[in-house]
């Protein structure tokens, strides 16, 4: 049981990192002369870095948000799971926790998916993907599949 809950937390505070990681870091999009992430745009022209705050958009707006509110509450849930842990009664799910991380799960999605959608509006077609974009995309189903754990699973002595 001890290996069980270790394996959760462990899976629960990889998807909290990629979320940080994929939030924070300048690498939506990409090439070699500009990035772009949900804060700035960042140009190279003649060896000279130049940084500008995102888009104004309501579509850039709503992803920022999204993507916050995952870290949110996929903090929440681990936090959840700690005081759970210690109070839950024997045999009692942690239906709480895994509804807090299945929400984060759901927010980074529909991030991840109103950035791709929207994105085709403002990015040339030379700049791809970047890391971070990929980084979100991977902690969906890492919280996800988290949540459903956190849901099935009960408490045990």
């Amino acid at each position: 049981m001890l290996l069980l809950l270790l394996g959760i937390v462990v899976l629960h505070v990889a998807a909290l990192v990629l979320l940080f990681v994929s939030t924070i870091v300048s690498a939506w999009v990409g090439n070699p002369n500009s990035s772009s992430d949900l804060w700035t745009n960042c140009t190279t022209l003649n060896g000279e870095s130049r940084c500008d705050p995102a888009d104004t958009g309501v579509w850039i707006q709503a992803v920022q948000a999204l993507m916050i509110l995952s870290i949110i509450f996929c903090f929440l849930s681990l936090f959840l799971f700690f005081c759970q842990l210690f109070t839950l009664q024997k045999g009692g799910r942690f239906f709480l926790t895994g509804v807090f991380q299945i929400f984060a799960s759901l927010f980074v999605m529909s991030g991840a998916i109103i950035y791709t959608v929207m994105n085709s509006e403002w990015v040339h077609e030379s700049e791809s993907y970047g890391f971070s974009y990929i980084l979100a995309w991977v902690a969906f189903p890492l919280a996800f599949i988290s949540g459903l754990i956190y849901v099935i699973l009960r408490k045990r002595e």
